[in-house]
């Protein structure tokens, strides 16, 4: 009987909660992908579930459905990353809003760990979501408007000379297993800055990188294919975003680990304003989403 149960535990994973063809970038249904209205206003994608199975770990669960580390931990607040037990259900994270201000290109949100690529596809537009490491403390991501200028495959990474002060990392790392960048480099206009994959994929999600953005393997092997050097960057911080599903005001909102934020409700109103909503704010729920900060977008209307 309990052979049973687990066999249909697994079946019904893979049937009616895993999304199909669960790698890489996302969303990964092209209905999901389109944007349908203009893009200060864009929800993209649906979250998912998963049935935790003996032995998973939040870590490895990040990168088998490849949404960052930061991301499925403050979505599942009450689940022990490393101990969170099996049999019971968690949240994938995949439902979210464009940054204010997107444009055809790349746009990462610093704030958010993530990328968007925007693109024209006939007379609709298209956007691929990708989860990044970034600079951590002290070695911070630069913000700005970018452009990549170059592309490598197979690159060589050069040490900063301060790396090689202990005499323990070499000047120059030729590619392979050991190369931090990864199979493939695009170089930004910000001097000493890229968009690069990574030997260590537990650290997309995080403020790990010295200044770098760092993606999946298979995600920046599907990035690096379609860009072009000129392609416009645009790296923001936006811990809040704010848009509208029909009538109902949404609200994403991630920590605001650089504490530029001090008046989170004036930053939702103004925001609101721009989009010439005029309904009722909720306030205990708005003042719930800033809080928890889980990264999910929730409405935060009242009832018209």
């Amino acid at each position: 009987m309990k052979l049973r149960f687990i066999v249909a535990i697994i079946l019904f994973n893979f049937l009616f909660i895993l999304p199909p063809q669960v790698k890489g970038w996302y969303p990964r249904l092209i209905s999901e992908s389109f944007v349908t209205g203009p893009l200060s206003v864009q929800i993209i994608g649906e979250d998912r579930s998963y049935i935790l199975a003996p032995g998973d770990v939040l870590p490895d669960i990040a990168r088998r459905f490849r949404v960052g580390y930061n991301s499925i931990s403050r979505a599942n607040p009450d689940v022990d990353p490393w101990d969170p037990g099996h049999w019971r259900e968690i949240l994938l994270p995949f439902r979210t809003i464009l940054p204010a201000a997107a444009q055809p290109g790349i746009t990462i949100n610093l704030a958010e760990y993530r990328l968007y690529l925007i693109w024209n596809e006939g007379d609709k537009t298209r956007v691929r979501i990708y989860p990044v490491g970034i600079g951590q403390p002290g070695w911070a991501t630069p913000e700005g408007l970018f452009e990549i200028t170059m592309k490598i495959e197979s690159p060589s990474w050069t040490s900063p000379p301060a790396f090689r002060a202990n005499g323990q990392t070499p000047a120059i790392i030729p590619p392979g297993p050991d190369n931090p960048l990864g199979q493939h480099w695009l170089g930004l206009s910000a001097p000493g800055v890229g968009i690069h994959g990574t030997n260590k994929p537990h650290g997309i999600g995080r403020r790990v990188s010295h200044g770098c953005i760092r993606l999946y393997p298979a995600d920046i092997e599907d990035l690096y294919r379609r860009v072009w050097e000129g392609i416009p960057v645009k790296i923001t911080y936006q811990p809040i975003k704010v848009a509208l599903d029909g009538k109902d005001l949404v609200v994403q909102a991630h920590p605001d680990f650089l504490g530029r934020i001090k008046t989170p409700l004036d930053k939702v109103v103004e925001v609101m304003n721009g989009l010439g909503w005029e309904g009722k704010i909720d306030r205990n729920a708005l003042n719930k989403v800033i809080d928890e900060a889980r990264g999910i977008p929730v409405t935060i209307s009242e009832p018209f």
